[in-house]
């Protein structure tokens, strides 16, 4: 077939920010029909994606949304596989991307509910295989949870500054006035700041798992057996207490002022603002 023109090859390589030499063959193979070409080049994508499969992503970034009117907010990891590529502007610009989508997307929680979202012709299955052909490095959506506010209420969101750690928590209040507070603002804020830190497994102990409330007993239980009944039934119950104070959030000693609870420290943003607040769920992820 006739030479490739060189402006045909930079044309693809702006359009796919692929390498000159990964264009011209696609160029090459597709007979300098340029639609065919990026269609090689999403492939190429492709088969980098299934030939790397095993391979973990344990780096990457938390990355967060929130809507202007702010009822709605979503949380999500991006995962590859190493630091280098995590910094690297072709994984920024996807790490910039997802927000969008993340935002866009109609479901509430799964990888899929992202990847299959469209913007501007595309799914964000084929934003991200098109920068995988270029870093040819595995990538994956790995988490993803949307919160949106029923009735009156408020999302805080906090993402650490090395990006790869954050949480969001929904709080519902009493009326519209009381999640318009500042003090309330603030409290949310403070609360997702706090459940990164703090990583609770349960909003209060009601919602932890049975299984690991009887767990925890009989070790406790195992570590203190030569001991009388009451004895033992005295210690188990200090340390189930020590124990949900670590992991049940609103248990747990507020990271900004460990004198109080976080259930405390919600209650009194309230009172300030007039009226009542209670948290409905919170979620952390992390990566790495």
């Amino acid at each position: 077939m006739a030479e490739i023109a060189a402006a045909t090859v930079v044309k693809l390589r702006k359009m796919s920010g692929q390498g000159m030499m990964d264009c011209k063959k696609a160029l090459a193979e597709a007979h300098g029909d340029m639609d065919k070409a990026m269609e090689i080049l999403r492939k190429k994508g492709l088969a980098t994606l299934a030939k790397r499969a095993e391979r973990e992503t344990s780096e990457g970034a938390v990355v967060s949304w929130q809507n202007a009117g702010g009822n709605e907010a979503a949380l999500a990891t991006l995962c590859c596989e190493t630091d280098f590529v995590a910094k690297s502007d072709d994984f920024l610009h996807l790490a910039r991307d997802i927000r969008d989508y993340i935002g866009s997307a109609a479901g509430d929680q799964g990888a899929d509910s992202v990847l299959q979202t469209i913007l501007a012709g595309k799914t964000f299955q084929e934003v991200l295989t098109e920068v995988v052909s270029r870093t040819g490095e595995k990538m994956q959506v790995g988490d993803y949870v949307k919160f949106r506010i029923e009735g009156t209420g408020l999302i805080g969101t906090y993402v650490h500054f090395n990006h790869k750690v954050g949480s969001m928590v929904l709080i519902g209040t009493s009326d519209a006035k009381v999640a318009q507070a500042p003090s309330l603002k603030q409290a949310a804020s403070d609360i997702a700041m706090h459940i990164t830190a703090s990583k609770p497994l349960a909003l209060d102990v009601a919602s932890l798992d049975p299984e690991v409330i009887a767990r925890e007993r009989e070790i406790y239980a195992a570590q203190v057996q030569n001991k009388p009944p009451e004895v033992v039934n005295r210690i188990v119950e200090g340390k189930m207490k020590k124990f949900y104070s670590d992991y049940c959030l609103l248990e747990q000693p507020f990271v900004k002022d460990d004198s109080k609870t976080v259930q405390q420290v919600l209650a009194e943003a309230a009172k300030q603002a007039g009226g009542q607040a209670s948290v409905r769920q919170f979620v952390r992820f992390e990566v790495g």
